[in-house]
Parts: C-alpha cells; sequence; structure tokens
C-alpha cells in the first residue's frame, strides 16, 4: 500500500483551515482522515475514527486539554474540522476509576463534556483514544491487517509480522471496557506504536499527523507482504477454492470443492432478480418492507467466490470485523445456480433455502436473546448477501443506497475471506459476539432512524424522460423516495436527468418504438435494480395534419409511438411484475385529446384515444394480479412537443397572448410540467384506484369525462 501523504496538500489544507480559525493540528487532522477514509482497503461507509489531542480555550478563557475524535454521523472521507467534536480531556481520564461504565452512561459523559453541545456526539471509542497517550490515533478496518486479526493464532501472526511495534489485542467490545483493556496494554508496552485488535482493526500513533498515517500504511503494507509470501509457500496465489458451478447443496466442503467458474446456459440476474424480489417479500415480517432493492456485483472476485468458497462452510462462519453484522446479518444466503430453462425449479428452491435462512436465524436470535435475558426484539430475518453461483454476489436492502452500502461491505468481507481462508483459517468472532454487536444499540444507531418516504424500495421506470414531463416526472418520483430508471431515445439527456437526480438513479438509451430496445432497457434496469415496481409510460409524438389529407405515413408514425410503444413498455413491466408477485403500476401520459380532439390534429388524437382504451383493457385484465392501470390527460404544456414556436403559432392563430393561450381554461393559469409529474407520482399512491383518468388541464369542460 503506498502512502498518499503529500506536503504540499497538507500545508494548503492548514492554509484553509486556519483561516478559518482552525488550528493547524485539527487541519492536519482532517487531511489524513481523509486519505484514510479515501481508501476502501482501509475505511468503508463510515467506519473507522480518528483522533488529535490539543488544547483549545473554553468560554472562560481558560486554556483547556481536549481530545478531537470523529463524531457520530461523519464519513472519514469527506470529514471537516467540526467532523471532530472536542471532549474535555481531564474528565474522560476520571472514568478510568470506575469497574464499570455503561454504554448509555458513556454517551452521557462523552456528550456532558462537549466543549460545543452542539456538536455531534464522538465516537463510542473515545476513551480509547483517550486513554492513549499519543498525539494523533488512527484506527481502521484495513483489510489486510483483519486478515491476520481474523486467524486463530491472530497473536503469534502479530508478533512475526510486527514484533513489537504492534501489540496483539484480545478481542472486547468497543466501548469502556475495551478502552480500558487498551489502556493497560499501551501502559505495559510504552514502544508500541500501534495495536491490533483481535477480530476487530488496527491501530496506529504518532506525534504528528503524517507519522501516524504513515505508520497505518506501513502497518497494512507489511500485512499484504505477509499475506502474499504466506499464499505463495501455500501454492494458493489466487486464494479460491472452487465449488462446482451449479451446485445444489446449500454449503460445500472447502476442502473437496472442485470445478470452474461460470457454468453454460446460466440465467441472468435480469431473468432472476424478480423472483429474488418476491421470495424476499414473501417471508419478509409485519412492519418490515416488501420491496427490497437488489446490487449485484459480478466483477471478477465476486464471480469467482460465487462460483467457489461462497458455497462453502468457510463463508457461513460470520462478518470479518463484528460491526459489518449490520450490513450483512452475519453470513449470505446461498442458492444454486440459476440455470436457463429451469426457473421454475430454481424459484421453488429458492423459496425453500430463503425459509430455511429465516428459520436458522430466527434460532440464533432465540439462543442468544436467551443468553442475554430475553431483552431484546428481533430484527428482521431476511439475508442482505446472496450467492448466486453463475451470476455473481448480490446485496439487498431497502434502497438502493443501502444495497449499494451492503454490497460494498460484502466485497470486503469476499476479500478478507478469501485471503484468511488461502494463507491460513479464516475464524472470525464468536456467534455470541456477533449477537452482542448486531442487537448493539449503539451499532443499530449508525443505520439512522429516520422515517421512510413513502415509495422508498419502488423501483420506477420513466419513457422520454430526457425532458419535459418525463424528466419533472422521473424527479417528483426521486423526491419521494423511489428508485429511478429514466429511459429516453436520447440517451445524454436521460444521464443528464439522472445525474441531476443522484441517489443510484439510472439513465438509459431506449427507443420504444424498438422491440429489442425496450426489452433491453428493462432488462437493465432489473439488472441494476432487481426488479420493476412503477411504469410512467411517458415518451409520445405529436403529428399535425387533418384526417382528409393525413398521409397514411404520419398516422402509422403517431399510432406506432403513442399507441404500439406504450403496449411494448407495457407488456414487458407486466412481465417482470407478475414474476415479482408484489403488485404494481401502470401510469399512462394519455392527453385531453383522447376525450376533446383537435381540428388538424387528428393522427394524435386518433392514437391517444386507441392509448386510452388499452389503458382500460389493461386495468381490466390485470387487477387480479394486483396491477393497478392509470392515465393522466394534461392539456398545453410546455415539452418538446409543445414548445415555444408552436405555442406562439397556436396563439397567433387563435388571436390570443401566448399567456391567454396558455392559461386558457377555467383557473386561468398555465399548466406546467411539474403539475402533471405530481399527478403522475398521486395516482401511483392511490391503493385502490384503477382504471382512471386523473385530468391536469386546469379545467377544460369540453375535455371533462362523463
Amino acid at each position: 500500500m503506498k502512502s498518499l501523504w503529500s506536503d504540499l496538500d497538507a500545508q494548503a489544507c492548514i492554509d484553509q483551515y486556519t483561516a478559518l480559525g482552525v488550528p493547524p493540528e485539527l487541519a492536519l487532522r482532517t487531511y489524513s482522515a481523509r486519505l484514510l477514509g479515501a481508501n476502501p482497503k482501509l475505511v468503508l461507509h463510515g467506519g473507522g475514527n480518528t483522533s488529535v489531542k490539543l488544547t483549545l480555550t473554553d468560554v472562560l478563557g481558560d486554556a483547556v486539554r481536549v481530545l478531537c475524535v470523529k463524531g457520530s454521523g461523519w464519513d472519514l472521507a469527506t470529514i471537516e474540522p467540526a467532523g471532530h467534536p472536542a471532549v474535555r480531556m481531564e474528565s474522560l481520564h476520571r472514568l478510568r476509576q470506575l469497574d464499570r461504565l455503561s454504554d448509555e452512561a458513556m454517551v452521557n459523559a462523552l456528550r456532558t463534556n462537549l466543549l460545543d453541545n452542539t456538536a455531534p456526539t464522538p465516537s463510542v471509542e473515545a476513551l480509547l483514544h483517550a486513554y492513549v497517550s499519543h498525539t494523533f490515533i488512527d484506527h481502521t478496518h484495513a483489510l489486510a491487517a483483519i486478515v491476520i486479526a481474523d486467524q486463530p493464532d491472530s497473536e503469534t501472526l502479530c508478533r512475526e509480522v510486527y514484533g513489537d511495534e504492534v501489540v496483539w489485542v484480545p478481542y472486547v467490545m468497543p466501548g469502556f471496557e475495551l478502552a480500558q483493556v487498551v489502556a493497560r496494554t499501551v501502559e505495559t508496552h510504552p514502544q508500541a506504536k500501534g495495536l491490533l485488535l483481535a477480530k476487530h482493526g488496527l491501530f496506529s500513533f504518532g506525534d504528528t499527523a503524517k507519522q501516524s498515517y504513515e505508520r497505518m500504511i506501513g502497518f497494512v503494507t507489511r500485512a499484504e507482504d505477509f499475506i502474499a509470501a504466506r499464499k505463495a509457500a501455500r501454492g494458493r496465489d489466487d486464494g479460491l477454492l472452487l465449488a462446482t458451478p451449479g451446485v445444489t447443496t446449500a454449503v460445500v466442503d472447502a476442502d473437496t470443492a472442485t470445478g470452474t467458474p461460470g457454468p453454460a446456459g446460466v440465467a441472468s440476474m435480469a431473468d432472476v432478480g424478480p423472483f429474488l424480489r418476491g421470495a424476499l417479500a414473501d417471508l419478509a415480517p409485519p412492519g418490515s418492507p416488501q420491496h427490497w432493492v437488489l446490487d449485484l456485483r459480478a466483477d471478477a472476485l465476486a464471480l469467482e467466490f460465487a462460483n467457489g468458497i461462497g458455497q462453502t462452510e468457510v463463508a457461513q462462519r460470520g462478518v470479518a470485523t463484528p460491526d459489518h453484522v449490520i450490513r450483512m446479518k452475519g453470513r449470505p444466503l446461498v442458492l444454486a445456480a440459476p440455470l436457463a430453462g429451469q426457473l421454475d425449479a430454481w424459484t421453488h428452491d429458492l423459496q425453500a433455502r430463503l425459509a430455511g435462512f429465516v428459520s436458522q436465524y430466527q434460532a440464533y436470535f432465540e439462543r442468544n436473546n436467551a443468553r442475554v435475558g430475553g431483552i431484546k426484539k428481533m430484527l428482521d430475518p431476511l439475508p442482505r448477501v446472496i450467492v448466486l453461483p453463475g451470476v455473481g454476489m448480490v446485496g439487498v436492502g431497502k434502497t438502493a443506497a443501502e444495497a449499494s452500502v451492503n454490497a460494498d461491505v460484502m466485497a470486503s468481507w469476499m476479500e478478507v475471506v478469501t485471503d484468511a481462508d488461502a494463507c491460513g483459517t479464516y475464524e472470525p468472532v464468536s456467534e455470541a459476539h456477533e449477537f452482542d454487536m448486531e442487537y448493539w444499540s449503539l451499532e443499530q444507531a449508525k443505520l439512522g432512524k429516520s422515517a421512510a418516504k413513502p415509495l422508498q424500495g419502488r423501483v420506477v421506470v420513466v419513457t422520454g424522460a430526457g425532458s419535459g414531463i418525463g424528466a419533472a416526472t422521473a424527479r417528483a418520483f426521486a423526491a419521494q423516495g423511489a428508485e429511478l430508471a429514466l429511459l429516453d431515445v436520447d440517451a445524454a439527456a436521460a444521464q443528464a436527468v439522472a445525474k441531476s437526480i443522484g441517489r443510484q438513479a439510472l439513465g438509459l438509451l431506449c427507443d420504444v418504438t424498438d422491440a429489442a430496445s425496450v426489452q433491453s432497457a428493462f432488462a437493465a434496469v432489473v439488472q441494476r435494480f432487481g426488479g420493476v415496481d412503477i411504469v410512467v409510460s411517458n415518451a409520445g409524438v405529436a403529428l399535425p395534419g387533418g384526417m382528409l389529407t393525413l398521409p397514411d405515413e404520419s398516422l402509422r408514425q403517431s399510432f406506432e409511438v403513442n399507441f404500439f410503444a406504450h403496449q411494448r413498455v407495457a407488456q414487458t413491466a407486466v412481465t417482470v411484475m407478475k414474476q415479482q408477485r408484489l403488485g404494481g403500476v401502470l401510469l399512462f401520459n394519455v392527453s385531453k385529446q383522447a376525450v376533446n380532439p383537435g381540428p388538424d390534429f387528428g393522427a394524435y388524437g386518433t392514437s391517444k384515444a386507441a392509448l386510452l382504451a388499452l389503458v382500460r383493457q389493461y386495468a381490466l385484465e390485470h387487477g387480479k394480479d394486483g396491477i393497478r392501470v392509470n392515465a393522466v390527460n394534461a392539456d398545453r404544456i410546455r415539452s418538446g412537443l409543445l414548445n415555444d414556436a408552436t405555442i406562439a403559432l397556436r396563439a397567433k392563430a387563435r388571436g390570443l397572448s401566448e399567456a391567454d393561450y396558455m392559461g386558457g381554461n377555467l383557473l386561468g393559469q398555465e399548466v406546467t410540467a411539474q403539475d402533471v409529474a405530481q399527478a403522475f407520482v398521486v395516482s401511483a399512491q392511490l391503493p385502490k384506484t384503477t382504471g382512471n383518468v386523473l385530468t391536469v388541464d386546469g379545467g377544460n369542460v369540453a375535455a371533462m369525462l362523463r
């Protein structure tokens, strides 16, 4: 591992923050913390913690020795000086005289000793940082170090790799007890430059930010070198044991596993994702979400792991470091390879294996809850990681962002398991320690308790999403917590809108007049998120002309885009929705022209009238599947179909100003794309409404439905 320290960048950070009144030491703490946080082999998603000891002035003007330690909710990769709240050191050291200190009392002590009571709550390992005398302290979950920490002889290996520079500490739950153990350890070993916490992670100390950071990099490099040498000596350069592709047993023995990855004829994630989502929904307990989002990892490591060691008992031993249990549920669900043409049998097997996973989790909970006095309430028992041979590894989450974080943690875990088994024996924490961490209130707090938005977990596809009504609709659904796939014949436009939304939104090329393009786009959506819940079929074309002189070509083109394209989208979407068995919503942009045709606009009006009939037909045929089908009839919306030039021509032809033309309705107000977007969002959330047409035109008597 290479040091990324730059004296020039460090000085620039000092200059930037000291100009704002930040002490140089805290500026350097910010700089080196970001270096650590930017490396996923050291820190992932808010993990790790860093600190610096310095002297500040309190409100009375007195000099106070403080510990500035990473606060709750901050990520080292993007941390600011405010992310290291200052705590009075003297009060923290007085706590050492106690025999025990509950987690709640410890957090209260940390908060009551903040210099600024509005600052974030300091890390649960703040006392540990306080009791080590060095000025700068870095703590990471470096993958290479965890490979050593997760060995049965990790204490011996620690001495072999680090000599007396790094002291081994047995596993202890983070908090007051661990802080006391570390305090005694560093007092007994004053020469130590770091700590290796068994089953946990790595600490480095230094008198300067650069010294502590570079010691961390050096320690990790030595661990990496040890792993490489040990694997080479054992003839295990790749570190992988490959199981038979398509194995049907949940777990196979690593010592007898053989074969090659990538069996021929394996179905894709696009084929199996909807069945996975449906099975998860079936076993979701009351009060738990039914709509889960999937995140497939199909890189070389993920595929080899899924086809090999991921199917073995080794991968069932537990998480690499205890705090990962809230992201991984302890161990993965192992499935059989989904062979193309045999998905019915595979789906039955999936349901049985998932039920077995849930049953095992419930037994794990009951055993350990009895051990701690029966005081815990069981979390949902669904897996967060899935081994899918021939396809890859899958992270599961309530949102795309959560599924992505879980998949990132999964990727780190895979690397640790692979290397730990290749150069020794993978031995993570015990089941009891795993449970204590999973059900630790301070650990669960990391997941946040914010209320779920109304459409959390719903995957929404919007066609014609590169501009106008489609873009506004995509943004409106995103605001309600949905995951977005934006389809447009202009891929760049769709991707630009997706980028503006962020939140894992996906922009895709899709020509809705091309069946293959529609199929490909939906396959990409399912590949990315696992399925589809809501479709807004919005793409359309407006061709002028009176019916008497209208060329057949224009009429056919209008029907191709405004009718047949919607049929293709609906057919594809309903197929996915029926596989999921979660119901679903189809929404169509119809237009007031379907019921109130305008002169010289027959191609548009007749094709939209046919679309309205299509809406009602789908509502009739798929209500039994729980699929609701509704339409929005809008009028005079500025968009690609009604651009500024067209508005000017129509207003002039009617002898009106543009404002009067656009506001020519009962309310006298122009209707916007955002108004139509809100109508789609409302329609998606009416649980017992189907076959409905919601009019958004400001009031047009001639277009009112009877």
